[in-house]
Protein backbone atom coordinates (compact mmCIF):
# COMPACT_ATOMS: atom_id res chain seq x y z
CA UNK A 1 0.00 0.00 0.00
CA UNK A 2 2.90 2.71 0.82
CA UNK A 3 4.32 1.41 -2.51
CA UNK A 4 1.33 2.19 -4.22
CA UNK A 5 1.17 5.79 -2.36
CA UNK A 6 4.50 6.57 -3.17
CA UNK A 7 4.07 6.22 -6.82
CA UNK A 8 0.28 8.17 -6.58
CA UNK A 9 2.98 10.58 -5.01
CA UNK A 10 5.41 10.62 -7.76
CA UNK A 11 2.79 10.59 -10.23
CA UNK A 12 1.54 13.46 -9.14
CA UNK A 13 4.48 15.26 -8.39
CA UNK A 14 5.57 14.77 -12.26
CA UNK A 15 1.84 16.08 -13.21
CA UNK A 16 2.31 19.70 -11.08
CA UNK A 17 6.09 19.98 -12.90
CA UNK A 18 4.35 19.57 -15.88
CA UNK A 19 1.46 21.97 -15.45
CA UNK A 20 3.97 24.31 -13.89
CA UNK A 21 6.27 23.87 -17.06
CA UNK A 22 2.79 24.76 -19.27
CA UNK A 23 2.16 27.95 -17.09
CA UNK A 24 5.83 29.19 -16.90
CA UNK A 25 6.02 28.56 -20.42
CA UNK A 26 2.16 30.32 -21.04
CA UNK A 27 3.08 33.30 -19.13
CA UNK A 28 6.96 33.42 -20.89
CA UNK A 29 4.80 33.09 -24.40
CA UNK A 30 2.21 35.65 -22.92
CA UNK A 31 5.02 38.32 -21.87
CA UNK A 32 6.78 38.07 -25.68
CA UNK A 33 3.38 38.37 -27.06
CA UNK A 34 2.81 41.37 -25.05
CA UNK A 35 6.26 43.03 -25.50
CA UNK A 36 6.20 41.81 -29.41
CA UNK A 37 2.95 44.09 -29.61
CA UNK A 38 4.11 46.89 -27.53
CA UNK A 39 7.05 47.32 -29.78
CA UNK A 40 4.42 46.44 -33.06
CA UNK A 41 2.07 49.41 -31.70
CA UNK A 42 4.97 52.03 -30.85
CA UNK A 43 6.70 51.48 -34.49
CA UNK A 44 3.10 51.62 -35.94
CA UNK A 45 2.87 55.30 -34.12
CA UNK A 46 6.56 56.45 -35.55
CA UNK A 47 5.48 55.03 -38.68
CA UNK A 48 1.81 56.77 -38.73
CA UNK A 49 3.65 59.96 -37.19
CA UNK A 50 6.33 60.34 -40.22
CA UNK A 51 3.57 59.45 -42.33
CA UNK A 52 1.65 62.72 -41.46
CA UNK A 53 4.84 64.82 -41.13
CA UNK A 54 5.62 66.86 -44.82
CA UNK A 55 9.38 67.59 -45.13
CA UNK A 56 10.77 70.55 -45.06
CA UNK A 57 10.57 72.86 -47.89
CA UNK A 58 13.13 73.02 -50.62
CA UNK A 59 14.11 76.70 -50.09
CA UNK A 60 15.41 78.27 -53.19
CA UNK A 61 18.53 80.21 -53.08
CA UNK A 62 20.01 77.15 -50.08
CA UNK A 63 22.75 75.36 -50.57
CA UNK A 64 20.44 72.37 -52.00
CA UNK A 65 17.78 74.12 -52.84
CA UNK A 66 16.34 75.20 -56.24
CA UNK A 67 18.07 78.08 -57.62
CA UNK A 68 16.37 81.72 -57.97
CA UNK A 69 15.98 83.06 -61.09
CA UNK A 70 13.40 85.96 -60.46
CA UNK A 71 12.72 89.31 -58.82
CA UNK A 72 12.29 88.90 -54.74
CA UNK A 73 11.17 91.36 -51.96
CA UNK A 74 11.74 90.41 -48.83
CA UNK A 75 8.80 90.59 -46.02
CA UNK A 76 8.28 91.35 -42.69
CA UNK A 77 9.39 87.86 -41.33
CA UNK A 78 11.92 87.51 -43.65
CA UNK A 79 10.34 85.29 -46.05
CA UNK A 80 11.13 86.09 -49.63
CA UNK A 81 8.27 86.65 -52.39
CA UNK A 82 8.78 86.25 -56.19
CA UNK A 83 7.10 88.31 -58.03
CA UNK A 84 6.90 89.53 -62.63
CA UNK A 85 6.30 92.59 -63.88
CA UNK A 86 3.99 92.63 -67.49
CA UNK A 87 2.89 96.06 -69.23
CA UNK A 88 3.57 99.41 -69.58
CA UNK A 89 6.59 100.38 -67.48
CA UNK A 90 5.59 100.96 -63.74
CA UNK A 91 6.68 105.10 -63.71
CA UNK A 92 4.42 105.11 -66.57
CA UNK A 93 1.48 103.78 -65.52
CA UNK A 94 -1.99 105.15 -65.50
CA UNK A 95 -3.58 101.63 -63.31
CA UNK A 96 -1.79 99.33 -61.54
CA UNK A 97 -2.98 96.22 -60.87
CA UNK A 98 -1.55 92.57 -58.88
CA UNK A 99 -2.74 89.52 -60.28
CA UNK A 100 -3.02 86.66 -58.11
CA UNK A 101 -2.43 83.04 -59.51
CA UNK A 102 -4.99 80.52 -58.71
CA UNK A 103 -4.14 76.65 -57.41
CA UNK A 104 -1.28 74.46 -59.03
CA UNK A 105 0.06 77.69 -60.71
CA UNK A 106 2.64 80.28 -60.38
CA UNK A 107 3.99 83.95 -61.23
CA UNK A 108 3.70 82.93 -64.96
CA UNK A 109 0.39 82.02 -65.43
CA UNK A 110 -0.46 85.43 -65.78
CA UNK A 111 -4.08 87.15 -67.07
CA UNK A 112 -3.83 87.13 -70.54
CA UNK A 113 -4.14 91.02 -71.17
CA UNK A 114 -3.68 91.95 -74.78
CA UNK A 115 -0.05 93.94 -75.55
CA UNK A 116 -2.36 96.54 -77.08
CA UNK A 117 -4.48 97.14 -73.94
CA UNK A 118 -1.46 97.64 -71.88
CA UNK A 119 -0.53 100.09 -74.11
CA UNK A 120 -3.84 101.95 -74.45
CA UNK A 121 -4.66 101.98 -71.30
CA UNK A 122 -1.25 102.28 -69.68
CA UNK A 123 -1.63 99.11 -67.42
CA UNK A 124 1.18 97.95 -65.22
CA UNK A 125 0.67 94.41 -63.94
CA UNK A 126 2.43 92.64 -61.43
CA UNK A 127 1.73 88.81 -60.90
CA UNK A 128 3.59 86.91 -57.87
CA UNK A 129 4.28 83.65 -56.49
CA UNK A 130 1.92 83.05 -53.69
CA UNK A 131 3.36 81.47 -50.77
CA UNK A 132 5.73 78.30 -51.22
CA UNK A 133 4.98 78.04 -55.08
CA UNK A 134 7.46 78.40 -57.60
CA UNK A 135 10.37 80.90 -55.49
CA UNK A 136 8.51 82.28 -53.05
CA UNK A 137 9.33 81.32 -49.42
CA UNK A 138 6.76 79.34 -47.74
CA UNK A 139 4.72 80.53 -45.11
CA UNK A 140 4.36 77.85 -42.28
CA UNK A 141 1.59 80.39 -40.23
CA UNK A 142 -0.10 80.77 -44.21
CA UNK A 143 -3.75 81.88 -43.78
CA UNK A 144 -6.30 83.95 -45.32
CA UNK A 145 -5.32 87.33 -43.35
CA UNK A 146 -1.70 86.26 -43.83
CA UNK A 147 -1.95 86.44 -47.87
CA UNK A 148 -3.45 89.60 -47.78
CA UNK A 149 -0.97 91.20 -45.93
CA UNK A 150 1.57 90.03 -48.16
CA UNK A 151 -0.40 91.85 -51.21
CA UNK A 152 -0.13 94.72 -48.96
CA UNK A 153 3.68 94.66 -48.70
CA UNK A 154 4.57 93.44 -51.99
CA UNK A 155 2.59 96.70 -52.97
CA UNK A 156 4.53 99.47 -50.65
CA UNK A 157 7.87 97.32 -51.56
CA UNK A 158 7.13 97.96 -55.21
CA UNK A 159 6.15 101.53 -54.69
CA UNK A 160 2.77 100.95 -56.34
CA UNK A 161 1.27 103.89 -54.32
CA UNK A 162 -2.13 104.24 -52.27
CA UNK A 163 -4.34 102.35 -54.26
CA UNK A 164 -4.01 100.05 -56.57
CA UNK A 165 -6.19 97.23 -57.85
CA UNK A 166 -6.45 93.19 -57.54
CA UNK A 167 -7.69 90.34 -59.85
CA UNK A 168 -7.65 86.70 -58.46
CA UNK A 169 -8.52 83.87 -60.50
CA UNK A 170 -9.67 80.55 -58.77
CA UNK A 171 -7.95 80.05 -55.56
CA UNK A 172 -6.37 83.80 -56.15
CA UNK A 173 -10.24 84.59 -56.19
CA UNK A 174 -10.59 83.43 -53.12
CA UNK A 175 -7.89 85.61 -52.01
CA UNK A 176 -9.52 88.60 -52.97
CA UNK A 177 -11.61 88.06 -50.17
CA UNK A 178 -9.45 88.26 -47.82
CA UNK A 179 -7.97 91.68 -49.56
CA UNK A 180 -11.87 92.84 -49.54
CA UNK A 181 -11.71 92.06 -45.63
CA UNK A 182 -8.49 93.27 -44.46
CA UNK A 183 -6.79 95.88 -46.86
CA UNK A 184 -9.75 97.44 -48.68
CA UNK A 185 -8.40 100.79 -47.64
CA UNK A 186 -5.50 99.72 -50.36
CA UNK A 187 -8.16 98.36 -53.05
CA UNK A 188 -8.73 101.25 -56.32
CA UNK A 189 -10.83 98.24 -57.62
CA UNK A 190 -11.09 94.31 -57.34
CA UNK A 191 -12.36 91.66 -59.47
CA UNK A 192 -13.12 88.16 -58.60
CA UNK A 193 -12.70 85.01 -61.49
CA UNK A 194 -14.02 81.99 -61.06
CA UNK A 195 -13.44 82.22 -57.08
CA UNK A 196 -12.92 78.88 -55.26
CA UNK A 197 -15.92 78.83 -52.11
CA UNK A 198 -15.63 77.35 -48.92
CA UNK A 199 -18.70 74.87 -48.45
CA UNK A 200 -18.03 75.59 -44.94
CA UNK A 201 -18.77 79.72 -44.65
CA UNK A 202 -21.99 80.29 -42.15
CA UNK A 203 -24.08 82.04 -44.61
CA UNK A 204 -24.40 79.46 -46.98
CA UNK A 205 -27.74 77.32 -46.30
CA UNK A 206 -27.47 74.32 -45.06
CA UNK A 207 -29.55 72.45 -47.87
CA UNK A 208 -27.69 74.79 -50.59
CA UNK A 209 -24.14 73.66 -49.92
CA UNK A 210 -24.76 70.23 -49.55
CA UNK A 211 -26.45 70.01 -52.93
CA UNK A 212 -23.04 71.58 -54.61
CA UNK A 213 -21.04 69.96 -52.29
CA UNK A 214 -22.71 66.48 -53.18
CA UNK A 215 -22.01 67.64 -57.01
CA UNK A 216 -17.89 67.29 -56.66
CA UNK A 217 -16.04 64.35 -57.42
CA UNK A 218 -16.96 61.44 -54.36
CA UNK A 219 -12.34 61.67 -54.04
CA UNK A 220 -13.16 65.27 -53.69
CA UNK A 221 -15.39 65.46 -51.78
CA UNK A 222 -13.10 63.08 -49.28
CA UNK A 223 -10.21 65.18 -49.78
CA UNK A 224 -12.39 68.14 -48.37
CA UNK A 225 -13.84 66.52 -45.37
CA UNK A 226 -9.77 65.37 -44.18
CA UNK A 227 -9.12 68.98 -45.14
CA UNK A 228 -11.44 70.89 -43.11
CA UNK A 229 -12.08 68.38 -40.30
CA UNK A 230 -8.83 66.60 -40.39
CA UNK A 231 -6.25 69.23 -41.55
CA UNK A 232 -3.30 67.35 -39.78
CA UNK A 233 -3.62 64.43 -42.33
CA UNK A 234 -3.74 66.64 -45.31
CA UNK A 235 -0.25 65.45 -46.31
CA UNK A 236 -0.87 61.86 -45.49
CA UNK A 237 -4.64 61.98 -47.57
CA UNK A 238 -2.69 63.56 -50.43
CA UNK A 239 0.39 61.38 -50.52
CA UNK A 240 -1.07 57.82 -49.71
CA UNK A 241 -1.90 55.37 -52.58
CA UNK A 242 -4.93 53.40 -51.02
CA UNK A 243 -7.55 56.24 -52.03
CA UNK A 244 -8.08 58.45 -54.51
CA UNK A 245 -6.95 62.17 -53.36
CA UNK A 246 -7.44 65.74 -54.26
CA UNK A 247 -8.55 65.54 -58.40
CA UNK A 248 -7.41 68.88 -59.56
CA UNK A 249 -3.38 68.28 -57.73
CA UNK A 250 -3.67 64.79 -60.12
CA UNK A 251 -4.66 67.22 -62.80
CA UNK A 252 -7.76 64.93 -63.73
CA UNK A 253 -10.04 66.37 -65.96
CA UNK A 254 -13.29 64.80 -65.47
CA UNK A 255 -14.86 67.66 -63.62
CA UNK A 256 -14.15 70.14 -66.06
CA UNK A 257 -16.71 70.68 -69.06
CA UNK A 258 -15.84 69.88 -73.05
CA UNK A 259 -14.58 73.67 -73.19
CA UNK A 260 -11.85 73.82 -70.63
CA UNK A 261 -10.34 70.84 -72.05
CA UNK A 262 -10.51 72.66 -75.32
CA UNK A 263 -8.86 75.49 -73.80
CA UNK A 264 -5.84 73.72 -72.24
CA UNK A 265 -4.23 74.16 -75.90
CA UNK A 266 -3.41 77.11 -74.51
CA UNK A 267 -1.15 76.39 -71.68
CA UNK A 268 1.61 75.19 -74.05
CA UNK A 269 4.05 77.67 -72.60
CA UNK A 270 3.60 76.17 -69.59
CA UNK A 271 6.03 73.21 -70.19
CA UNK A 272 8.61 75.35 -69.72
CA UNK A 273 8.42 76.33 -65.85
CA UNK A 274 6.07 73.73 -64.80
CA UNK A 275 8.39 72.28 -62.70
CA UNK A 276 9.07 75.56 -60.63
CA UNK A 277 5.73 75.27 -59.60
CA UNK A 278 5.84 72.89 -56.62
CA UNK A 279 9.38 72.43 -56.61
CA UNK A 280 10.04 73.11 -52.82
CA UNK A 281 7.64 70.83 -51.76
CA UNK A 282 3.49 70.11 -52.53
CA UNK A 283 2.63 70.90 -48.75
CA UNK A 284 3.70 74.30 -49.05
CA UNK A 285 1.71 75.03 -51.65
CA UNK A 286 -1.26 73.10 -53.28
CA UNK A 287 -1.97 71.12 -49.66
CA UNK A 288 -1.60 74.31 -47.95
CA UNK A 289 -3.97 75.95 -50.51
CA UNK A 290 -6.57 73.31 -49.09
CA UNK A 291 -6.41 74.17 -46.00
CA UNK A 292 -6.50 77.73 -45.81
CA UNK A 293 -9.22 77.62 -48.17
CA UNK A 294 -11.39 74.86 -46.90
CA UNK A 295 -10.53 75.46 -43.07
CA UNK A 296 -12.37 77.39 -40.63
CA UNK A 297 -12.42 81.01 -41.66
CA UNK A 298 -12.14 84.35 -39.38
CA UNK A 299 -15.11 85.91 -41.11
CA UNK A 300 -17.55 85.26 -43.50
CA UNK A 301 -17.53 87.16 -47.02
CA UNK A 302 -21.08 87.57 -47.02
CA UNK A 303 -20.46 89.90 -44.22
CA UNK A 304 -18.53 92.24 -46.06
CA UNK A 305 -19.71 95.73 -46.35
CA UNK A 306 -19.18 97.64 -49.62
CA UNK A 307 -15.73 98.92 -49.75
CA UNK A 308 -16.45 101.81 -52.35
CA UNK A 309 -19.47 103.24 -50.91
CA UNK A 310 -18.93 106.47 -53.06
CA UNK A 311 -18.78 104.55 -56.17
CA UNK A 312 -15.14 105.18 -56.17
CA UNK A 313 -14.22 101.79 -57.41
CA UNK A 314 -16.10 98.48 -58.31
CA UNK A 315 -16.13 94.66 -57.36
CA UNK A 316 -16.33 91.92 -59.74
CA UNK A 317 -17.16 88.52 -59.97
CA UNK A 318 -16.90 86.76 -63.07
CA UNK A 319 -18.47 83.72 -63.13
CA UNK A 320 -19.06 80.45 -65.92
CA UNK A 321 -22.51 78.83 -65.52
CA UNK A 322 -20.72 75.24 -66.48
CA UNK A 323 -17.93 75.61 -63.91
CA UNK A 324 -17.80 72.31 -61.86
CA UNK A 325 -15.13 73.70 -59.46
CA UNK A 326 -16.73 76.18 -58.44
CA UNK A 327 -20.31 75.91 -57.73
CA UNK A 328 -22.66 79.02 -59.94
CA UNK A 329 -25.28 78.20 -57.48
CA UNK A 330 -22.61 79.46 -54.77
CA UNK A 331 -21.71 82.32 -56.56
CA UNK A 332 -25.17 83.59 -57.41
CA UNK A 333 -25.93 83.06 -53.82
CA UNK A 334 -23.28 85.54 -52.56
CA UNK A 335 -24.10 87.85 -55.49
CA UNK A 336 -27.30 88.22 -53.70
CA UNK A 337 -26.09 88.86 -50.21
CA UNK A 338 -23.82 91.37 -52.05
CA UNK A 339 -25.98 93.42 -53.90
CA UNK A 340 -23.39 96.27 -54.41
CA UNK A 341 -20.81 93.37 -56.32
CA UNK A 342 -21.13 93.67 -60.24
CA UNK A 343 -21.85 89.87 -60.99
CA UNK A 344 -21.07 88.50 -64.40
CA UNK A 345 -22.32 85.16 -65.21
CA UNK A 346 -21.53 84.00 -68.58
CA UNK A 347 -23.59 81.01 -70.19
CA UNK A 348 -21.99 77.98 -71.80
CA UNK A 349 -18.39 78.80 -69.86
CA UNK A 350 -16.39 76.48 -67.01
CA UNK A 351 -14.08 77.30 -64.88
CA UNK A 352 -11.21 78.48 -67.33
CA UNK A 353 -13.11 80.92 -69.46
CA UNK A 354 -10.90 84.08 -68.74
CA UNK A 355 -7.80 82.47 -70.69
CA UNK A 356 -10.11 82.60 -74.07
CA UNK A 357 -9.22 85.06 -76.37
CA UNK A 358 -9.94 88.39 -75.47
CA UNK A 359 -11.82 87.78 -72.24
CA UNK A 360 -9.16 89.10 -70.50
CA UNK A 361 -9.02 92.29 -72.31
CA UNK A 362 -13.28 92.13 -71.38
CA UNK A 363 -12.70 91.50 -67.86
CA UNK A 364 -9.65 94.38 -67.37
CA UNK A 365 -11.64 97.09 -68.95
CA UNK A 366 -15.24 96.22 -66.96
CA UNK A 367 -12.48 96.52 -63.49
CA UNK A 368 -10.97 99.89 -65.19
CA UNK A 369 -13.52 101.50 -67.09
CA UNK A 370 -16.60 100.55 -65.72
CA UNK A 371 -17.84 98.88 -68.82
CA UNK A 372 -20.76 96.61 -68.83
CA UNK A 373 -20.79 93.64 -70.27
Amino acid sequence: MAGVNRKISAASARSHTRKQRKSSSFHLSFGLITKISAVLFIGFLAWAYQAIQPPPPSICGSPNGPPVTSSRIKLRDGRHLSYKENGVPKDKAKSKIIFIHGFDSCRHDVLPVSSELYEKLGIYLVSFDRPGYGESDADPNRSAKSTALDIQELADKLDLGSKFYVIGFSMGGQVVWSCLKYIPHRLAGATLISPVVNYWWPSFPANLSKEAYSKQLVQDQWTLRVVHYCPWLTYWWNTQKWFPSCSVADHDIRNLPPLDRELFGKFKDRENYKAQITQQGKFYNIHQDLIVGFGSWEFDPMDLENPFPNNEGSVHLWQGDLDRLSPVSLQRYIAEKLPWIRYHELPDAGHMFYIADGMADVIVKALLLGEKQ
